[in-house]
């Protein structure tokens, strides 16, 4: 198992101590208290909302079932190479007439026996070697899947935060546009009634604002959709009472944290690394392990025994009850199916079938994970690109926009250049967040693409 895969496992082992289930909002009425809904606006970092989802998340904990469920078929598997005691009893009573005797002696019509008995198969054609082997590749492969549907949760975590945080700065850049325009406005208003500038320059102005609106609506809506997003993957149970804006409270920003890496090295981490290639490889084995119990029906099956027993006496005068004998008994049991009309040869021309797919999954999905890589590599790499050539933009364009309400002041610029210059400054700010956002979500990709692990990462 990886260092991220154990890293993966401990802080679920850890947040389960913590935590003992999904957080469960108080019913109430349109006027519950703030207290009834204070765990939906605790501060939230990317770590707090990834152990959150690791105790909460619906995925997570259906998996966590499943890998309960593998440990069980795992026991199942082990069974036939362990012994196996039976306790058996019985007791009849049986009507006069049907009782079988002659002279003054008939058997009895009532009678009992019981007895316990040990069995272990000796030898069964490899059937207990491959069930062991097989109890150790399903646990591995259970554990595997788990962690795949950790991994993959996790990072839908990841993105709807800065899904959310985009949203968040999208509402602070439209409004801040908003608000330049709505000054804008009055400022012509006031020239306007000084009779220095004509009524075009008003309508102008206030269709300018009047276009910026629907691009601040949209922004609150698209917060509205991540927040929900977010506190669905969170396993939250919404109150009732919270109609449209969640209190979510996220603390972390969209940051451009450094990060480097070389594609070869990526390529090697995500073949080492990926739990969807390991629980694959798993199953080939446990295909491969099919073939040998498949051929088990060629071949003997041995069975030593021994058992104690006892039953009431048959042929003791008078019949009694408690009269009963009892004893050891000990041996072996050979059998051995000669012909079986093909069953066995068709079990192994299938298990042969599954074990040769089993292998070509495990290539194909290789071959399926270095595209993942290679495209989020891409991916990052633009992103990146992006993000380094936004750096002066910004500062650039309010530079203009100071510039050209300057030289409208002095008579020597227009309205136009000035409204030119606010559109340019808003889709400026809002490039700047979106290249955050996207290398933010660009890094996380590729950090799951090369199996690293999302935990620490996510902290980052």
């Amino acid at each position: 198992m990886s260092a991220a895969a154990r890293c993966v496992l401990t802080a679920v082992v850890l947040v389960d101590l913590a935590l003992s289930g999904p957080v469960r909002a108080q019913s109430g009425n349109a006027g519950a208290n703030a207290s009834e809904t204070g765990w939906l606006r605790q501060p939230l970092a990317v770590v707090d909302c990834l152990n959150l989802a690791l105790t909460q998340n619906a995925d997570i904990l259906k998996a966590k079932s499943d890998l309960e469920a593998a440990h069980g078929v795992v026991v199942q598997t082990r069974a036939v190479a362990l012994p196996h005691l039976k306790a058996t009893g019985q007791f009849k009573e049986t009507d006069g007439r049907a009782v079988e005797g002659f002279a003054n002696f008939s058997l009895p019509k009532q009678d009992w026996n019981s007895g316990l008995q040990l069995v272990q198969t000796v030898y069964d054609g490899g059937r207990m070697t491959a069930a062991i082997r097989a109890g150790r590749a399903t646990a591995k492969q259970a554990v595997a899947q788990y962690q795949t549907v950790i991994a993959d949760t996790l990072l839908r975590v990841r993105l709807a935060y800065y899904d959310d945080l985009l949203a968040a700065q999208e509402i602070v850049v439209n409004e801040a546009s908003v608000n330049l325009l709505q000054k804008e406005l009055d400022d012509q208003k006031h020239r306007y009634e000084a009779g220095t500038v004509p009524r075009f320059n008003v309508l102008r102005a206030e269709v300018a604002v009047a276009n910026q609106r629907p691009a601040l609506i949209r922004a609150h809506n698209n917060d509205r959709l991540a927040k929900n997003n977010l506190a669905n993957l969170l396993g939250y149970h919404l109150p009732a009472e919270v109609w449209e804006d969640l209190p979510l409270r996220l603390t972390d920003t969209l940051a451009a944290t450094p990060y480097s890496v070389k594609l070869p090295d990526a390529l090697q981490r995500a073949l080492a690394n990926r739990s969807e290639l390991a629980a694959l490889r798993k199953t080939a084995e446990l295909q491969q392990l099919n073939i040998i119990n498949a051929r088990s029906g060629y071949k003997p099956t041995l069975q030593a025994f021994a058992g104690y027993g006892w039953f009431n006496a048959q042929f003791t005068q008078p019949v009694t009850l408690d009269h009963d004998i009892h004893g050891w008994n000990f041996g072996g049991q050979l059998s051995w199916d000669l012909f079986d009309g093909m069953l066995t040869r068709g079990k192994v021309i299938e298990a042969k079938a599954h074990y040769e797919r089993a292998n070509i999954d495990v290539d194909d999905t290789g071959r399926r994970i270095e595209l993942e890589v290679r495209t989020a590599y891409s991916t990052f790499s633009e992103a990146r690109e992006l993000l380094d050539s936004q750096l002066k933009v910004q500062e650039q364009a309010e530079e203009s926009l100071r510039l050209a309400r300057a030289r409208a002041e002095a008579g020597t610029g227009t309205q136009l250049d000035v409204l030119d210059a606010q559109t340019s400054l808003t889709q400026a700010r809002t490039t700047q967040v979106q290249a955050l956002h996207d290398y933010a979500t660009a890094r996380a990709r590729l950090e799951r693409a090369m199996g690293e692990d999302v935990t620490a990462s996510g902290a980052k």
